[in-house]
């Protein structure tokens, strides 16, 4: 029986994730480095060492942590003046609430950056917990972030449906165990998560009829 719902932020609940790209490529420019496609993919749900990581292995040159911190105030600046949210973002969170599952939000963004961009959005007081990646020890796709936002919610990670966008989240709702559904973005389904998700759709209005 599911008990619970647990969004990812950035291009689940706010469509925020092409502001992401936009913005690594840009740094990257200014970096003077190859802007490159693969690497925002790559970086896209990771946080921490792991994002440093990451960017080291794309460009080996430059001060990772620099380049992050940057391109992360760069994002932050960006969506002080506009954040807007994902199609049928806020009627789903309605109808789970109304539904009387307990919410969470589990992002890779921080705990501060999470509370802040709900609030900004208008949703903060529908959810239950929040979960950023400054508060677990493995990024997406390690199903830690999960895991730890049904404990705090008094459910088991099985319970709860996941909301996610990119390949990283995906794989770590599903490493969880728990019924995870893909609301696409800018990452198309590929061919071996997607089998395994509780389904695809283009908007959680999409979603909101099956439920």
């Amino acid at each position: 029986m599911i008990k619970a719902a647990i969004f990812d932020m950035d291009g689940t609940l706010t469509d925020t994730e092409r502001l992401y790209r936009e913005t690594w490529l840009e740094m990257a420019e200014k970096y003077e480095q190859e802007p490159s496609i693969d690497f925002t993919k790559a970086v896209c749900g990771s946080n921490g060492q792991e994002m440093m990581d990451i960017i080291h292995r794309f460009y080996p040159d430059i001060d990772s942590k620099q380049f992050m911190d940057d391109t992360i105030a760069m994002v932050v600046f960006k969506m002080e003046k506009d954040l807007p949210l994902k199609e049928g973002a806020k009627e789903i969170v309605e109808y789970l609430k109304k539904k009387g599952l307990k919410l969470g939000v589990a992002s890779s963004s921080s705990h501060a950056q999470i509370e802040k961009n709900m609030k900004k959005c208008g949703l903060h007081d529908y959810f239950d917990v929040y979960v950023g990646g400054n508060e677990v020890n493995n990024s997406k796709p390690h199903p830690e972030i999960f895991q730890v936002s049904a404990g705090k919610m008094g459910v088991n990670p099985e319970e709860c449906y996941v909301f996610e966008d990119g390949m990283n989240g995906l794989r770590s709702g599903l490493a969880a165990g728990c019924q995870v559904y893909m609301i696409v973005d800018l990452t198309p389904p590929d061919d071996v998560v997607a089998p395994q998700c509780a389904g695809i759709y283009d908007s959680f209005l999409d979603v909101m009829e099956v439920l």
